[in-house]
């Protein structure tokens, strides 16, 4: 019977859903799979993307790990794909590669001033509060007045997490040094920006509502972002989602905290609804001082327009939370407009020709772009191995298959790479670091100690 050797770069949601999914789909040949992460522990986005006091979200863990402890895929952690192991590798030991990398840079916001000191990207920051082992220990919180610019999950995920007091996230996995940093915080206000209205918000209903559950932050909201177009009242009347949104934030109108009317919270968090952010304005060390935002009104179809009123808020901080952008893999076509792989299905082209790449697959946010939920990625693997499974008389014809080629190959490079057996060392050592405080686990952030531990060294 033929066998497919396959490797997957990336392992987490989409990589493990692809390998689940093949392993279990109706085929005429057996399978073999290698899972490839630049990480020393898996899960990608689920780890190092969701924030530790989302515990429910983070539980989709134990579900990728059911897969992963059947023991029918190998992972090799710490290994960087174009540096440590390249395609020309891959093609040597493989009939196919997935690249399921993701998406985890900021997408840009071309307005003057962005690249002030105290301007940031959202997915650095999220990065350095879910102990991402390649970003900075320390994070400069230095600002009470700090701007959040966008209107999706992830930018109330920052929201939040800069209101909140860090205390309240002790129960949650949060490095010591994160919960250190927050601590220090001296943030009184958090400013959301976003440039529609409140029936247009990208966020879901549970984020929105989590945030009015926070303690000692009153919740901000002004009452001539509510004046509704017919299209607004007409979202609000046909979509769930939207009603309760509706709901929530009409209950927050009705709080004494409304337009800075009495609350009596030490932080407050602001949701700024048609407010289109035109410029980061800076002080004489060139550092953010101001929001210069234009007020927006509903059009006839569906979007909104400038009226053509600038207003300023005094900030010290911002941050961008306006998407997530892919990142180009050495040898592999890159689409640098939209941030993914160019493909149809999944199936990998030519950058401009549209010529399907022999062998060379992509799934989840790489190869769609970051929109979605993660349970997307499921039905997004699905369509990419169905293309696998009908391609095989295209398929690499590797020169050693064996299961033994790629660790030589790592070793004699002197790769210190991690697998299984490892992350569950790894994770034994996270949890057994936090039961002392009754918390879920303490991350370790350090890249080489994280080697260490899945290393037993």
């Amino acid at each position: 019977m033929t066998k497919l050797r396959l490797a997957i770069v990336g392992a987490g949601p989409a990589g493990i859903y692809a390998a689940d999914i093949l392993l279990k789909a109706e085929r005429k040949f057996d399978v073999s799979i290698d899972l490839f992460d630049q990480l020393p522990a898996p899960y990608g986005l689920v780890r190092y993307g969701v924030a530790p006091d989302h515990p429910r979200i983070k539980g989709i863990i134990n579900a990728l790990r059911d897969v992963l402890d059947r023991g029918d895929i190998r992972i090799f952690g710490n290994v960087r794909f174009g540096e440590d192991i390249t395609l020309a590798d891959l093609k040597k030991h493989y009939n196919a590669v997935i690249f399921a990398t993701g998406a985890i840079r900021d997408a840009d916001l071309d307005i003057p001033g962005i690249d002030a000191e105290g301007s940031f990207g959202a997915a650095d920051f999220v990065s350095w509060y879910d102990g991402h082992p390649d970003f900075p220990r320390e994070w400069p919180l230095d600002a009470a007045s700090v701007a959040v610019l966008g209107n999706g999950n992830v930018a109330l995920d920052v929201a939040r997490i800069l209101a909140k007091h860090a205390d309240d996230l002790l129960p949650t996995e949060i490095p010591a040094n994160v919960y250190d940093g927050l601590k220090r915080s001296p943030v009184t206000d958090v400013h959301v920006f976003g440039r529609r209205g409140p029936a247009q918000v990208k966020f879901t209903p549970l984020e929105l509502r989590e945030l009015g559950e926070l303690r000692d932050v009153d919740m901000v909201v002004y009452d001539e972002d509510f004046d509704y177009d017919e299209a607004s009242k007409a979202a609000i009347a046909s979509n769930k989602q939207v009603m309760v949104i509706d709901r929530v934030l009409q209950a927050w109108r009705q709080r004494p905290s409304v337009n800075n009317a009495g609350g009596e919270a030490s932080r407050r968090l602001h949701l700024h609804f048609y407010a289109r952010p035109v410029e980061i304005k800076t002080d004489a060390d060139g550092r953010a001082a101001a929001l210069v935002y234009e007020r927006t009104r509903p059009d006839s179809s569906g979007g909104v327009e400038g009226t053509g009123e600038f207003r300023e808020v005094a900030v010290g901080q911002v941050y961008r939370a306006v998407g997530y952008f892919g990142s180009p893999l050495k040898d592999v076509p890159f689409d640098k407009r939209h941030g993914v792989i160019p493909n149809h299905e999944g199936q990998v082209l030519q950058k401009g020709s549209n010529e399907r790449v022999p062998g060379v697959y992509a799934t989840g946010w790489i190869k769609r772009g970051p929109v979605g939920l993660i349970g997307h990625t499921k039905s997004d693997a699905m369509e990419t191995v169905r293309h696998l499974i009908n391609d095989q008389g295209s398929w690499w014809t590797p020169e050693d298959a064996s299961e033994e080629a790629v660790p030589a190959l790592l070793a004699e490079r002197q790769v210190a790479w991690t697998d299984l057996a490892g992350w569950h060392r790894l994770d034994e050592h996270e949890v057994a670091l936090g039961a002392p405080h009754e918390r879920a686990r303490i991350k370790v952030v350090d890249r080489d100690q994280m080697v260490q531990v899945s290393r037993g060294e």
